[in-house]
């Protein structure tokens, strides 16, 4: 699947914002991939995300994998779609007192090899935080995976990484973002409070 089909997929499903936005990361942006839109379709979703489990399987320097695992709420379909393309189980974490934890009596075990998985990476900040929650746990994380890049393929996790889609979206910080000095307000349409 190229580039362009990914982002045809998003065209069709008006998932490809334009405007002043707010993201999950603290930045700005003009552009917002709402993928919540894309992934409400059961079928999309499980093409998009076979493809991305594709790609996984595919790299020698993944290898094995026994989980999926994604922070909540955007990658909790990627991941339960991911898993179930590579025959394994999906997990997610979550948001408890600013700090991402794993919940409701999911476990990693020790030595258990986790593929980390979004909707879409910006700075890779919620990655790292699932990769660190893996790491205390015992687990190793063994390479991300996401729908959109749109940092232009530039975030090192330091482990294999895998896109359907690689953008180059501007971003900004607040005090030097060009749209706010217009008079602009960021609007947040993102799942992170």
């Amino acid at each position: 699947m190229t580039t362009e089909q990914v982002l045809k997929i998003f065209e069709d499903n008006q998932a490809l914002l334009k405007g002043h936005f707010l993201l999950s990361s603290g930045l700005h942006s003009n552009r917002y991939l709402q993928c919540a839109l894309v992934m409400q379709h059961p079928a999309v979703a499980e093409t998009l995300c076979a493809e991305l489990a594709a790609k996984a399987k595919a790299d020698p320097n993944i290898g094995q994998i026994d989980l999926v695992i994604a922070p909540a709420l955007g990658g909790v379909v990627v991941a339960h779609e991911v898993a179930r393309a590579l025959g394994v189980r999906a997990l997610f974490t979550e948001r408890q007192e600013k700090a991402m934890t794993l919940r409701r009596g999911f476990e990693i075990k020790p030595g258990e090899r986790c593929f980390v998985v979004e909707d879409v990476v910006t700075t890779g900040g919620s990655t790292r935080e699932v990769m660190d929650v893996v790491a205390a746990l015992g687990g190793q994380s063994v390479g991300a995976g996401s729908l959109i890049d749109r940092s232009g393929g530039s975030v090192d996790l330091g482990i294999p990484r895998h896109a359907l889609a690689v953008l180059e979206v501007p971003t900004y910080q607040p005090d030097a973002c060009p749209m706010c000095q217009e008079g602009s307000t960021a609007i947040k349409p993102g799942s992170r409070n």
